[in-house]
């Protein structure tokens, strides 16, 4: 693969990522919730990398068997997570993270999220560019990497899986109401649903990178892993949210706050584990 053709790719899926985002400020405006901007951003992506696979099994380029096995991850992982986050959207009027942005801009709302949307596609160039890596790795055989990237996967979508699981469960009882929830994985980490979903994305790299010589292009797939830590530690992710709960949870959160790690998993602060 040349530096045109990588060139090109990056185009291409930043012009497919812009047209998912629009589409998602059109759910936006008709529906007034933002949650469905997610739900649109984790079905387009998904389809960005499973296009980045079938066109590169087209080519005839690198492993089959390989190929299938991103094509079926990324469509687990998009299925997983869109699903979620559509469910979870029904279920509320609006998403407080852009329901606040929206209300600080007034009148100029509608102009000012479609940009904010379009800044989120090319943002999010580096995940499907990993995708893309991963899939048109050159190497025509399997190697024990790929099936760690595999295992990796299983475990970053099983732990992410069960820590929106057991958030479910504590919400449903209503001993719980106005709580937070501390149990479980929730103890170990503020945010294990991030940590996970972070996780699984080291699986494409893993797919991708194949040394120097042979397939130099395939180290530049650290690029997802590393801006979705990026985007899930300091931008999108936990600020606003945590924002959020100080406001509506104040004492109670900032008690959460000092004894659970807020990314990676850790034994909370006085915890003799």
């Amino acid at each position: 693969m040349s530096f045109v053709q990588v060139i090109l790719a990056a185009i291409v899926l930043a012009l497919v990522l812009a047209a998912v985002m629009s589409i998602a400020w059109v759910l936006w405006r008709r529906t007034g919730n933002a949650g469905w901007v997610d739900t649109a951003w984790t079905f387009g992506l998904g389809l960005a990398g499973i296009g980045s696979a079938l066109a590169a099994m087209a080519a005839g380029d690198g492993s089959l068997a390989r190929q299938l096995m991103i094509v079926a991850l990324i469509a687990i992982w998009s299925l997983r997570l869109g699903s979620h986050i559509a469910v979870r959207t029904s279920g509320i009027k609006d998403d407080p993270r852009y329901a606040k942005l929206a209300e600080s801009w007034g009148e100029d709302a509608p102009r000012r999220m479609f940009w904010l949307l379009q800044m989120q596609a090319y943002a999010s160039l580096p995940l499907a560019l990993s995708m893309f890596l991963a899939a048109w790795n050159p190497l025509p055989e399997l190697r024990f990497q790929d099936l760690l990237a595999a295992v990796v996967f299983g475990i970053a979508i099983g732990g992410e899986a069960l820590a929106d699981a057991q958030l479910k469960a504590f919400k449903r009882d209503p001993a719980n109401k106005g709580e937070i929830c501390d149990t479980g994985l929730w103890s170990w980490s503020r945010h294990p649903n991030y940590f996970f979903q972070w996780l699984g994305w080291w699986a494409y790299p893993l797919f991708a990178i194949d040394g120097f010589a042979d397939y130099p292009w395939g180290w530049l797939a650290l690029l997802g892993p590393a801006f979705m830590y990026w985007l899930l530690v300091y931008v999108s992710g936990i600020p606003p949210l945590e924002e959020h709960m100080l406001e509506s949870r104040g004492r109670q959160f900032r008690a959460y706050q000092n004894r659970v790690s807020a990314f990676f998993p850790l034994p909370p602060k006085g915890s003799a584990s």
